[in-house]
């Protein structure tokens, strides 16, 4: 059944990894993989009477559609303001975003057959894991920090899965789960380093596209810790753009908590990689709080290739942003306003967006962490 997965390969030194390989990183730097893959995406007219939900778009997958779905994607858009449009993917089966890599994690599993799958997360990653894999019958450990939300905990733990409290942050737990990872017959479902969770975070795009009628926004607006929505969304606007299906590419515009921001002290600087020691800090957005995310020179690329910048938001703009969310209808999760943050009047992406069409992720539901409160 591996034969026909395309190989990865390390995107710093050019390492492949083949087929069917339970290596989770490189063998030789030990940084993330990539996927050896080009798709062309289908013409929006092919799409009509397709099924409603990510697998719509099979020519674009690495992975035919898997028994363990649960309908994950297709997830609706809707106005904010006159240019600034929402969309809403806490509306999917486990509440968040993640479920878009989640399920093409677990349905790869599925294939190669380990004998167990462990990820880390500081919540949302590791739920949707641990969901698609009670959904394949995959037995699951997620590494989670101390601190992590009660309600994300509960969550997992209400899927099957086993779940390991690491002491210390997020880097700690990801650090116990890579240890894990080198023993033989694991599964490592890393939403960082795995490629494929990438391949499920594009369809994010190409729903964008199908549902603005063929077209993108003039800026996608992104939520970056470990960068995988953004590096999906810019996977799939290469394979728009190269297929000829828009005639420009959208400039990426990542957003970061002020307090845990280590891309955008680097944007900054000018630098193509990190620059120094980002401390771990409390913040409301603890999804995206990564002091060293491990595709950063893939991000900081990204987001320069498409015209784009970083922006960052405080923890009061953060406070007020889900308030005002929540006023209009949509609780949101602490971590998932941070765009609308920087993209409402006030925030430091408003005066240079202007009148251009944006739109910005609402990733996870709010019910999750609750609201943020002042400290």
């Amino acid at each position: 059944m591996t034969a026909l997965l395309p190989d990865c390969y390390c995107p710093l030194d050019g390492t492949r990894v083949p087929a069917g390989s339970l290596d989770w990183c490189c063998p030789v730097c030990r940084g993330p993989l990539d996927l050896d893959y080009s798709p062309t995406p289908a013409s929006l007219k092919s799409l009509t009477g397709r099924v409603s939900s990510l697998w719509r778009y099979a020519e674009c997958l690495p992975l035919p559609a898997p028994d363990c779905t649960l309908g994950e994607g297709r997830t609706p858009v809707v106005p904010l303001t006159g240019n600034v449009s929402a969309k809403l993917d806490f509306l999917m089966p486990t509440l968040s975003f993640k479920d878009r890599g989640a399920v093409m994690l677990a349905a790869l599993a599925t294939r190669l057959g380990p004998a167990r799958v462990i990820a880390d997360s500081s919540g949302n990653a590791g739920t949707a894991v641990a969901a698609y894999c009670a959904r394949a019958g995959l037995p699951c450990t997620v590494y989670v920090p101390e601190g992590t939300s009660p309600k994300k905990l509960e969550q997992i733990g209400a899927h099957g899965a086993r779940l390991d409290v690491v002491p210390g942050d997020r880097e700690a737990a990801a650090q116990a789960a890579r240890t894990a990872a080198d023993e033989p017959g694991v599964f490592y479902a890393s939403h960082v380093h795995n490629p494929y969770f990438l391949h499920g975070t594009k369809t994010y795009v190409h729903e964008l596209w199908e549902d603005l009628g063929g077209r993108l926004p003039e800026a996608l607006v992104l939520p970056v810790g470990n960068g995988t929505l953004l590096l999906g969304a810019a996977l799939a606007v290469a394979e728009l753009h190269t297929a000829g299906l828009i005639d420009r590419r959208p400039a990426l515009h990542a957003v970061q908590a002020e307090a845990v921001a280590p891309l955008a002290a680097a944007w900054r600087a000018g630098a193509d990689d990190l620059v120094g020691e980002t401390p771990m800090a409390r913040t409301f957005a603890e999804g995206i709080a990564i002091p060293r995310p491990a595709r950063a020179r893939q991000i900081l690329r990204a987001v320069r290739e498409s015209g784009g910048a970083f922006h960052t938001v405080t923890e009061d703009q953060i406070r007020h942003a889900q308030q005002d969310l929540a006023s209009r209808g949509l609780y949101v999760e602490s971590t998932g306003v941070a765009c609308w943050a920087a993209t409402r009047e006030g925030g430091s992406l408003s005066p240079s967006l202007g009148n251009r069409t944006a739109v910005v992720p609402l990733c996870g539901a709010g019910i999750k962490t609750g609201l943020a409160t002042t400290r």
